[in-house]
C-alpha cells in the first residue's frame, strides 16, 4: 500500500473509530514519529507504555461495563503458572467492550500498529485466541513467560505484537499487578509498568520477551486487575519458523521447589497446547485439566 493510499485508508477509518469516541486515531497518527522511535529503542524488547490510549470517556465506560468475576461467561485459568479469568468470545462482550475490541482489531488500527512497530502486514485475530478480557482478583498472578509463537488454528500466522489495555481506576501500585519485562537470561526485571486505567502496553513478542506479574495481587476484596488483550500476527510465506508453546520460567528467587512446579506445569501447558491445535479443544476444557494437574502437584 502506498503512503497516500494508507493515509486515505486511515482518514476514512478515523471517522468511524474516533467518531465513536473510542480510539483517537488522528492524535496517535500524529505522534508516530516520536513514539515509534521510543518503541524501537526500548529494552529488553521493543515496547512502549502509552497513557491516555483511548478517549477518557471511552475508558471509563469500558471499566464500568467490565463483567464481574462471578459471571458464568469467564474461563478460569487456575494452575501453577497463573491464576486469572479470561473471556475470548466476542459475542459475550458487553456492547461497549465489543465496540472497543472491534476498533482495536480494525484494518485502520493494524495499519497504524504496523507503522508504530515497523512490522509490515500486521493482522488482527477476530477470534481473540488467548486474548480478550482478562481479570484477576486478590491472589491472582501470572508467572513470567514468553507466549505461544503461532495461532493454534491458523498454522502460518506468526504472533508478533501484544497489546494490553488496562482498565483499573484507582489502582494502587502497592497492590502489585505491574507488568514486568525480564532480560533474556531471566536474571532480573528490566522494566515494569502499573496497570492504571486507560494505559496501554504494547511489545514485540518473541522467544525472549519474558513478561508477567508473578507476585500474587494484594488488592482488597471487590477489587480486580482488569485488562483487554489483543494479539497481532503476520502471515508466514514458505518455510514456517518452529512452533513454540507458552514458555514459563522461574525467577532466581523462586527456589528449587517452586521452580520444579513451574517447569512441570509448563510441560502440561505445552501438551495441551499441541492437543488444542490438533483436536480443537476449547480453553475452558484445557483450563479444567490443567487445574486438576496443578492441584495434584501442590
Amino acid at each position: 500500500m502506498t503512503a497516500s493510499a494508507l493515509n486515505l485508508h486511515l482518514d476514512a477509518a478515523d471517522t468511524a473509530i474516533a467518531g465513536e469516541e473510542i480510539f483517537p486515531l488522528s492524535r496517535w497518527q500524529a505522534a508516530l514519529p516520536s513514539i515509534g522511535k521510543t518503541y524501537r529503542q526500548n529494552a529488553p524488547v521493543p515496547h512502549i507504555y502509552l497513557p491516555d490510549f483511548l478517549t477518557a470517556n471511552a475508558a471509563s465506560e469500558l471499566e464500568a461495563e467490565f463483567p464481574r468475576p462471578d459471571s458464568n461467561a469467564w474461563t478460569h485459568y487456575q494452575h501453577q503458572n497463573e491464576n486469572k479469568h479470561g473471556m475470548t468470545r466476542r459475542e459475550l462482550f458487553p456492547p461497549k467492550l465489543g465496540a472497543a475490541a472491534d476498533a482495536l482489531n480494525s484494518p485502520a488500527f493494524c495499519a497504524w500498529l504496523s507503522e508504530l512497530t515497523g512490522i509490515p502486514g500486521l493482522l488482527a485475530d477476530p477470534t481473540l485466541e488467548g486474548g480478550g478480557l482478562h481479570q484477576s482478583g486478590p491472589g491472582g498472578y501470572l508467572n513470567v513467560h514468553t507466549d505461544f509463537s503461532h495461532h493454534h488454528y491458523h498454522k502460518n500466522w506468526k504472533r508478533r505484537i501484544n497489546l494490553i489495555l488496562y482498565l483499573n481506576e484507582g489502582w494502587q501500585e502497592a497492590w502489585g499487578g505491574s507488568i514486568e519485562l525480564w532480560d533474556a537470561k531471566m536474571q532480573h526485571c528490566v522494566a515494569k509498568y502499573p496497570p492504571y486505567l486507560n494505559c496501554a502496553f504494547l511489545f514485540n513478542t518473541n522467544d525472549v520477551s519474558y513478561h508477567g506479574f508473578p507476585e500474587a495481587l494484594t488488592c482488597p476484596e471487590g477489587q480486580s486487575r482488569k485488562s483487554l488483550a489483543f494479539y497481532y500476527y503476520t502471515v508466514e510465506e514458505g518455510a514456517q519458523t518452529p512452533v513454540r508453546s507458552t514458555n514459563y520460567r522461574a525467577r532466581p528467587t523462586d527456589g528449587a521447589g517452586k521452580s520444579i512446579l513451574i517447569w512441570l506445569d509448563k510441560k502440561a501447558v505445552d501438551l495441551y497446547s499441541r492437543a488444542k491445535a490438533t483436536f480443537g479443544f476449547s480453553d475452558d476444557f484445557a483450563s479444567r485439566i490443567l487445574g486438576m494437574f496443578s492441584r495434584k502437584n501442590r
